[in-house]
């Protein structure tokens, strides 16, 4: 399985030597790349065998710990962290605990700390392939909504803005890993569906060499505390 996704994080945001917490860490892949850019990260899950798996493959000498916990009720003192990092995590939390989620991430920050947050768009050739599992139309559109909300409400200043385009490649049995790891309960649904997915995935992915490509738009905001 291979993505592309991590181009605009790396342009907006500098994370060698700070403090960085990766909401909604799942296994850990990213908080684990943090740590080889130098970062000291705390990654954060919901999903207690997430954090495990995450544990699990962290090296000893790794700067990167994980803590099971969720994003309206982060377990940590104000002021801890000088980046926060939502990566295609924010449509994750319940609509209703969106704006707290993102008034928790700005206690948490510092002064002059940085809020980053990438999420794919409702829509591309891996949209509508993750659709039949799982229609995200709703959540993905809520979560740009609260950030506008914080925006007008004045909680976070935006200073930068990114839309682009991840390519996802993959076969059918990553595609359904990925798929349950971030929720465990689509496994059902996954297996109920088999023959019409695997089907849609060849109709809608381009054929490459170890699988198949699809197309995944996404937005990436950086922004700061009012000053």
């Amino acid at each position: 399985m291979h993505d592309q996704g991590h181009d605009a994080l790396d342009e907006l945001v500098d994370v060698h030597g700070r403090d960085v917490l990766d909401v909604g860490c799942g296994e850990g892949a990213l908080a684990r790349r943090l740590a080889l850019a130098g970062a000291r990260v705390v990654g954060l899950d919901p999903l207690a065998v997430a954090i495990e798996r995450a544990r699990d493959a962290v090296p000893a000498s790794a700067a990167a710990r994980f803590v099971e916990g969720s994003a309206e009720a982060l377990p940590f003192p104000a002021a801890s962290f000088d980046v926060v990092v939502f990566f295609n995590s924010l449509h994750h939390v319940a609509p209703g605990s969106l704006d707290a989620a993102l008034a928790q991430a700005a206690r948490v920050l510092r002064g002059g700390g940085v809020l980053y947050v990438q999420e794919p768009l409702a829509e591309g050739s891996f949209f509508e392939l993750v659709r039949a599992v799982d229609d995200e139309t709703e959540v993905r559109a809520a979560a740009q909504n609260a950030l506008r909300r914080a925006q007008s409400a004045g909680r976070l200043v935006e200073l930068a803005s990114r839309e682009a385009l991840i390519t996802v490649s993959l076969d059918f049995d990553a595609f359904r890993a990925r798929m349950v790891s971030v929720d465990p309960a689509r496994a059902a649904e996954l297996d109920g569906q088999e023959p019409a997915l695997r089907a849609a995935f060849e109709r809608l992915g381009r054929r490459v060499e170890d699988g198949y490509e699809f197309d995944q738009p996404f937005r990436a905001n950086l922004f700061g505390l009012p000053t």
